[in-house]
């Protein structure tokens, strides 16, 4: 017999999809404290360690947490907010920012946490948080018990004002990383090209090297930041000369912009990237730069469709995500990865169809990848934290199913997720979250959306 410790619990259902290995029928996972112990046949496990506590699922699949590697949680108050978006997209994000500079720190919080509260409802055990106001996200991701890295953003065009936005941005990273655990990190991010000087670039970029931190950044988003950065003309280039700032066009693409500002040496997480090209990817591939891949977002805003195919071909590392809920309207990242499988399959050649396995690797390992964080998350696997989730596949969306993955991926949806558990702990459980009052959330919510109105 084994001597495992009390809290030892072994997690069954007709399915475990460790992701890295085989798919087992009829398995189990064994967890302890905040780590798995085994998986494999149920049957096994049973004998191996019969003192273990024994929860069965049935009709259901055991997998790796769900990784969104590109969220903005403390806007989660204005989805539907910023429709129509037939607007432009500099309209749109003057908008949404006005409306966020009325939110104060309380309304952010309760914005953060009902968006985590809604990835952790989704299967979603981890997220790349995009934040200007990092400091309340890292403590909503921390209450509501989902894990991830919040990126604390900066902004600053004007290259006059370089050193002193880097001293704001560094000021506020020293005060976050006292809120850091084992489950939340902190990470920077220029916001974007347009958005953050060449010189502001530079600074942050070596103090990520220098402070050992991930760096994030929106890149190759749209047409008005491709042409701001080639030739100096546009929407952005337009707003930027009606601030008194001048601009000059660098003459190349956005992803060797960031290049040739120490960006890429920091091997960032960059999240969109569709409008690029051939060289851009291969730059992509030999400076271990990751894609945050956002097919949903990019299709509602009308940016375009990022070459998903092309990086997988290039051995990019890519993971799916979400975007805000203000352009995307909900975090669901089975959603999500069947529209990225579904775009890009459209108009391509047989040999370039992306599977209902790969989609879940992307999901997963894929995910982890990006963020660094494999060997730790993103699969199941003994060792490794104990972040998986159990979807049900009893649905009559689902039936028949002829194969598990291809039911998670084309029939599926983050509804069917009954029970989600982070680094152990079970936080989504028998329809409700079990960290924080979500009913006084969503009350509060509420409060914060009719004031934004």
């Amino acid at each position: 017999m084994s001597n495992l410790p009390p809290t030892t619990t072994l997690y069954q259902a007709q399915w475990v999809l460790p992701v890295s290995s085989a798919p087992i029928e009829d398995g189990g996972i064994l967890i302890s404290g905040d780590r798995i112990i085994a998986v494999g046949a149920r049957r096994d496990l049973r004998i191996q360690f019969p003192e273990a506590l024994v929860r069965e699922y049935g009709d259901a699949a055991i997998l790796p947490g769900l990784i969104n590697t590109h969220s903005h949680l403390e806007v989660t108050a204005m989805r539907g907010f910023l429709e129509p978006v037939e607007q432009n997209f500099f309209a749109w994000l003057k908008k949404l920012t006005f409306a966020r500079m009325s939110m104060t720190p309380d309304d952010l919080y309760v914005s953060a946490a009902w968006g985590a509260c809604e990835a952790l409802r989704a299967g979603v055990t981890c997220v790349a948080d995009a934040s200007d106001s990092a400091e309340t996200s890292l403590r909503a991701l921390s209450d509501v018990g989902l894990g991830g890295i919040v990126f604390q953003e900066s902004f600053g065009p004007d290259t006059r004002l370089a050193e002193e936005s880097f001293a704001k941005l560094t000021k506020k990273i020293a005060g976050h990383r006292a809120l850091e655990t084992s489950l939340v990190k902190v990470g920077v991010s220029p916001h974007a090209p347009y958005t953050v000087s060449a010189p502001l670039l530079e600074l942050i970029s070596k103090f990520a090297i220098d402070e050992n931190l991930p760096l994030m950044m929106h890149a190759a988003e749209t047409r008005m930041e491709v042409s701001l950065i080639d030739n100096g003309e546009g929407m952005f280039a337009e707003g930027l000369r009606a601030r008194g700032i001048d601009w000059i066009p660098a003459g190349t693409t956005p992803i060797q912009y960031l290049h040739d500002h120490g960006v890429l040496k920091t091997q960032p997480l960059l999240a969109h990237c569709i409008h690029v090209n051939d060289s851009d990817i291969d730059l992509l591939h030999e400076t271990a730069t990751s894609v945050a891949h956002c097919p949903k977002s990019n299709a509602k805003l009308g940016h375009g469709v990022a070459p998903l195919n092309r990086f997988i071909k290039r051995q990019v590392k890519v993971g799916l995500g979400s975007d805000s809920v203000a352009s995307n309207n909900v975090c669901d990242l089975f959603e999500e990865a069947r529209f990225a499988v579904l775009t890009s399959r459209a108009n391509r050649t047989a040999e370039d169809f992306l599977s209902a396995e790969a989609a879940l690797q992307i999901l997963t390992v894929g995910g982890a990848e990006s963020l660094k964080l494999q060997g730790e998350t993103g699969e199941l696997k003994a060792g490794r934290r104990a972040d998986f989730i159990v979807v049900g596949l009893s649905g009559t969306h689902q039936k028949p199913s002829y194969d598990p993955v291809n039911t998670l991926i084309f029939s599926s949806s983050g509804h069917d997720v009954v029970l989600t558990v982070v680094g152990g702990k079970e936080v989504y459980r028998d329809g409700k979250i079990t960290t924080i009052d979500e009913q006084r959330l969503r009350e509060r919510v509420h409060e914060v959306a009719k004031k934004l109105a």
